[in-house]
C-alpha cells in the first residue's frame, strides 16, 4: 500500500491514548484502517509528568493500531493541548516601504513575524499565530489584503501561547517510542475540523471538548477561529467527586458515573438505589441515584460555568459576535446523559453533541464515530492535509525547474508557468521543525 497516502493521528491524553491510521478513498472521505487505545498512565492535565509511562502507553497503542492495520508506523501527528495553553488577543502593523506595489505573501509573513517577538513569560513560546482581519491604509474589514494596494498593513490576531517544556516532552515521548514527529496541532482545532461543518463554522460556533483531564474550547465566527482556551477541569474530577462523596475506589466511581450517572438530578426518584459490593468482606454500600447525579450536577455545572466565561471574554454577548450555531459538545465527557439539555439551560444556547461521522466513510466502525474519538479523527485529517500540502510544493518545485530548464533553453521565447497557489506554512509546521531539531540536538 502506498505509504503516501495513509496518516497516524495520535491523540495523547489524561485518561486514554489513542493511535488512529486512516487514509482518503475516492470520494474523497475518511477510511480509518485501524485503531490503538490504551490507558494512559503518565499524564495529568494533559501534560505529560511521566515519560517512561507515557512512552509504554504510546507503544501499546500504536501497536495494537499496526496489528488491526496490517501497517506499520512510522510518522505521527500529535495534538497538544493541557492547562498550560492560554490565547491573547494582539493587533500589530507594519508600514511597507514602497505603497505603489500590491501587497504579497511577503508583507504578511512579515507581520506575522513582527507578531512573533512578542515578549513571553520565561519558559513560554507561542504556538499559533491566527489573522483575524486585516486593515489596509485604515480601511477596516478585510479578509485577504493580497493584491491589494496600501502603506500600512494592520491586523488583529488571536495568538495562542504554551509551555515549550511541555510541547519537548510530548515530542520527547513519541520519539523514545520509535516514532517521527510528522506535525504538532493543537488539540481543539483538530476535534473542530472533525465535528464541526464550514456552515457552522461561518455562522459562529462554540465547541466544548470535554475531556478526562481538560475541557478544550474553540470559537469561530464568519470561518475563523477567534478564540481558544484552555480549563484544567475534565472527567477525571468528576470521577474523583464521585470517590470521596461516596467514599467508594476509584474504578467503581468511573464505572457508576458511565453506567447511571447523569447531569440532571431532578431525573431521579428517591427510591432508585444501586448496590456497590464492599471491600473485602465489608458490606455492600448503597447509593441513591438522586445523590450521584447531584454529585456529578454540582461540578458539571462548575465546568460549563468556566466555558461559558470562556464565551463570553470572547463576546458572544454582543450583537455583531452573536454565536448562531450555538454549542458543540464532543469528547468521551460529552456522553454524560443529560448534559446536552443542562449547557442549553445554562447558558440559553442552542446545543448539539458532535460526532466525527461527517468527514468518514460511510462503512466506519460505529465505535470510531463516538465523540470519544474526535481529536483522534481530527488529527488523521490534519496529517493528510499535511501530506496534500507537500506533495503540492514538489509538484510546485519540478514544475519551476522544468520552467527555468526550458527558459534556459530558448531564451527568446517566454516560458510562463502558472504556479499553483503556495499555502502559507503554519507556525505549527515550523514548531514541529524546531522540536524535531531539539530533539535531534539533545540526543
Amino acid at each position: 500500500m502506498d505509504k503516501h497516502n495513509i496518516s497516524v493521528g495520535l491523540d495523547i491524553g489524561t485518561t486514554k491514548i489513542v493511535a488512529m491510521i486512516g487514509r482518503k478513498n475516492e470520494y474523497g472521505k475518511l477510511e480509518i484502517l485501524g485503531v490503538g487505545k490504551s490507558k494512559s498512565l503518565g499524564v495529568h492535565r494533559g501534560v505529560v509528568n511521566n515519560i517512561t509511562q507515557t512512552i509504554q502507553s504510546i507503544q501499546q497503542a500504536v501497536q495494537e493500531a499496526e496489528a488491526a492495520a496490517s501497517e506499520t508506523i512510522e510518522e505521527v501527528t500529535v495534538g497538544i493541548a493541557g492547562q498550560h495553553i492560554r490565547s491573547l488577543q494582539h493587533s500589530d502593523y507594519i508600514t511597507r516601504p514602497n505603497s505603489e506595489l500590491v501587497i504579497d505573501e511577503a508583507d504578511i509573513d512579515r507581520l506575522i513575524n513582527q507578531v512573533h517577538k512578542l515578549v513571553m513569560l520565561p519558559g513560554e513560546e507561542i504556538i499559533h499565530v491566527l489573522p483575524q482581519e486585516f486593515k489596509v491604509d485604515g480601511q477596516a474589514e478585510i479578509k485577504e489584503p493580497i493584491g491589494m494596494y496600501g502603506g500600512r498593513l494592520e491586523a488583529n490576531f488571536h495568538v495562542v501561547v504554551g509551555q515549550v517544556s511541555s510541547i519537548r516532552n510530548i515530542g520527547r515521548c513519541v520519539k523514545s517510542a520509535g516514532l517521527e514527529l510528522e506535525g504538532i496541532t493543537l488539540e481543539p482545532l483538530a476535534s473542530a475540523n472533525a465535528v464541526l461543518s464550514q456552515e457552522e463554522k461561518e455562522a459562529g460556533v462554540a465547541l466544548i471538548d470535554i475531556g478526562g483531564g481538560t475541557t478544550d474550547l474553540a470559537v469561530f465566527k464568519d470561518g475563523i477561529i477567534r478564540h481558544t482556551a484552555v480549563i484544567p477541569f475534565g472527567g477525571n474530577v468528576i470521577t474523583e467527586d464521585i470517590k470521596e462523596g461516596c467514599s467508594i475506589i476509584e474504578k467503581q466511581a468511573e464505572l457508576l458515573k458511565i453506567k447511571f450517572g447523569s447531569a440532571w438530578p431532578g431525573e431521579n426518584k428517591d427510591n432508585e438505589i444501586v448496590s456497590i459490593p464492599g471491600l473485602r468482606g465489608r458490606e455492600p454500600k448503597e447509593i441513591t441515584l438522586k445523590n450521584l447525579s447531584k454529585i456529578i450536577h454540582a461540578r458539571v455545572v462548575e465546568i460549563i460555568e468556566q466555558v461559558y466565561v470562556e464565551i463570553k471574554n470572547y463576546g458572544h454577548e454582543e450583537q455583531k459576535k452573536k454565536l448562531i450555531a450555538g454549542i458543540v459538545l464532543t469528547g468521551g465527557g460529552s456522553q454524560l446523559k443529560h448534559l446536552k439539555q443542562l449547557v442549553e439551560y445554562i447558558t440559553g444556547m442552542d446545543t448539539r453533541i458532535g460526532y466525527p461521522n461527517e468527514h468518514l466513510a460511510g462503512d466506519s466502525d460505529e465505535d470510531i464515530a463516538s465523540p470519544l474519538y474526535a481529536t483522534a479523527v481530527g488529527l488523521v485529517m490534519d496529517g493528510l492535509k499535511r501530506q496534500e500540502r507537500k506533495k503540492a510544493e514538489e509538484v510546485e518545485e519540478a514544475l519551476q525547474n522544468s520552467a527555468q530548464e526550458e527558459q534556459s533553453e530558448e531564451n527568446e521565447q517566454d516560458a510562463i508557468i502558472e504556479e499553483p497557489k503556495k499555502e502559507r506554512r503554519s507556525f505549527l509546521d515550523k514548531l514541529t521543525e524546531r522540536v524535531k531539531e531539539f530533539l535531534d540536538n539533545a540526543e
